[in-house]
């Protein structure tokens, strides 16, 4: 069987959200901020990278710890998180790393001669000398970077962060009686940044001087948040977090998580700092507004992204939730395309990802690969508190972190992968053993569809084993590709790692 590559594209191990990526010299490198298994605060690791050649996607490699939390003297203490970065190779070859510390009013930069790493603390973006004597940069709350390079070398730094609707922010109470005391004190600085630093009501826009340090100007509005979308283009879609910039031909994609936070957006314009116009969604970790779905298919939470064309084909990358928090996140791609017209088409959230088409419906697999998990408490809504995502069928890691499983399966769940390919399955006598562990008495239903009309199987079991076993399930598979999905029903709750197909 030919090597392969499914969602998430990094090992199961590793939690790399926000991701950022970048062609440099035939490879792509993904940059994004780094979580954990059994995480209780975003970002909490050491900014890492890993890359690919363009030419196989499926070959990902690590190279290592590539900037540390206390090499910014901001963070000398290293009490603070690094929240999402961008990269760009500068009009020097250089490579500069943008990055931001949770709520902290600046944005610092690091420089690198190899897109790989190491970087090496350069500064805090700023003010020249004649605007604001030459302050550090901290109106509009700088937050989540993302920097382009032009064609005739110019340099664009874009950046905010801006609650609205939906996704208006409540600050915590640092002295809630279930906050651990060890975190209160950073709870009271980072709501004294906030606070120091109102929110604004655009994403915003500044040139950079070629030190890749100091902004020509007091930066401008790029587009609205949703309070002051209205009668724009952008109404509905207004502007959240997660600035990502990219050029395609001659035209500028600005990509962004909307206020509804699970979905990442795109807007168009002709020149890198202004006149952008909304363009659509291009993926929602929950396939909202897709074909006009309105029920999520997987646990909603926030998003973060960015587009890379390799070998010609164009992929949008952006991330799911694990552990049943918004703190253990993992890093997904899907392929886009980009129509004559500059529209892209919303993308499926998939198994398969960076593969190149499905999987073959041979071997074995991590349970946690699938793309549909829902069940009767499945989150409709965004929850940063997560009473619900605690509860409902969900993703987990081992308690080493090393491998992930899909825990809590009771009745009424639902579990789905796309895609499979049975083009070279044998059609007679055909079948799928489940590793399972837990206690159950009921019936599974596998089918094609997600609407679980098209049954290719069913096993009525009663299983009873707090060790991992297997379940063999036979099945009449549907010749070619097609999605596979387990519908649970019955008394008790199951953990499943591995599905292997016989």
């Amino acid at each position: 069987m030919k090597k392969q590559i499914f969602n998430p594209y990094l090992p199961e191990h590793e939690y790399v959200p926000d991701g950022e990526p970048h062609l440099f010299d035939g490879r792509v490198y993904v940059y994004g901020s780094h979580d954990r298994a059994f995480g209780t605060k975003y970002c909490e690791g050491h900014y890492v990278t890993w890359s690919a050649p363009e030419t196989d996607l499926t070959d990902w490699r690590y190279e290592g710890v590539i900037y540390r939390r206390n090499q910014d003297p901001s963070n000398a203490d290293d009490t603070k998180q690094l929240w999402a970065p961008d990269v760009t190779r500068g009009p020097d070859g250089r490579y500069y790393l943008y990055y931001c510390f949770n709520f902290l009013p600046e944005i610092g930069v690091a420089v690198s001669d190899s897109p790989a790493g190491p970087f090496e603390f350069h500064g805090h973006v700023k003010y020249p000398a004649h605007i604001r004597d030459g302050a550090t940069l901290r109106e509009f709350m700088p937050f989540d970077p993302a920097v382009l390079t032009d064609d005739d070398g110019r340099v664009y730094l874009y950046y905010g962060f801006t609650p609205a609707g939906e996704k208006k922010i409540i600050l915590p109470n640092p002295d809630d009686p279930n906050i651990p005391e060890e975190e209160r004190e950073a709870m009271r600085s980072m709501i004294a940044n906030i606070s120091a630093v109102p929110f604004g009501e655009y994403s915003m826009c500044a040139e950079l001087e070629p030190d890749m340090l100091t902004v020509k100007e007091v930066p401008h509005e790029l587009i609205p948040n949703e309070d002051h979308a209205e009668g724009t283009s952008f109404a509905g879609h207004g502007f959240f977090e997660a600035s990502s910039i990219r050029k395609v031909g001659s035209k500028y994609y600005f990509v962004y998580s909307s206020h509804k936070s699970h979905e990442l957006c795109y807007a168009i314009s002709d020149r890198p700092d202004r006149d952008f116009v909304y363009g659509g969604t291009l993926v929602s970790n929950g396939d909202i507004g897709l074909n006009g779905r309105t029920e999520p298919v997987n646990v909603l939470g926030n998003n973060h992204g960015g587009i890379v064309q390799a070998a010609g084909e164009w992929y949008v990358f952006y991330h799911r939730q694990t552990n049943g928090t918004e703190f253990s996140r993992q890093g997904c791609a899907e392929r886009i395309a980009i129509e004559e017209d500059g529209s892209i088409r919303q993308a499926e959230i998939t198994s398969c990802g960076l593969n190149g088409g499905p999987l073959a419906a041979s071997g074995t697999y991590p349970a946690a690969i699938a793309c549909h998990i829902t069940d009767p408490t499945t989150c409709e809504k965004i929850n940063y508190q997560n009473p619900v995502m605690q509860q409902q069928t969900r993703i987990t890691a081992t308690e080493d972190g090393k491998r992930q499983f899909i825990t809590a399966i009771r009745d009424g769940s639902k579990i789905g992968y796309k895609y499979f390919d049975f083009s070279d399955a044998s059609r007679e006598d055909s079948g799928i053993s489940l590793t399972l562990r837990g206690r159950f008495n009921g019936k599974l239903t596998i089918a094609a569809d997600e609407s679980m009309t098209e049954v290719i199987g069913t096993q009525e079991f009663d299983w009873d084993d707090g060790d991992w076993g297997m379940l063999p399930c036979r099945i009449q598979a549907k010749e070619g590709a097609h999605g596979l999905f387990f519908g649970f029903s019955g008394e008790g709750e199951l953990d499943m790692m591995e599905l292997t197909f016989d």
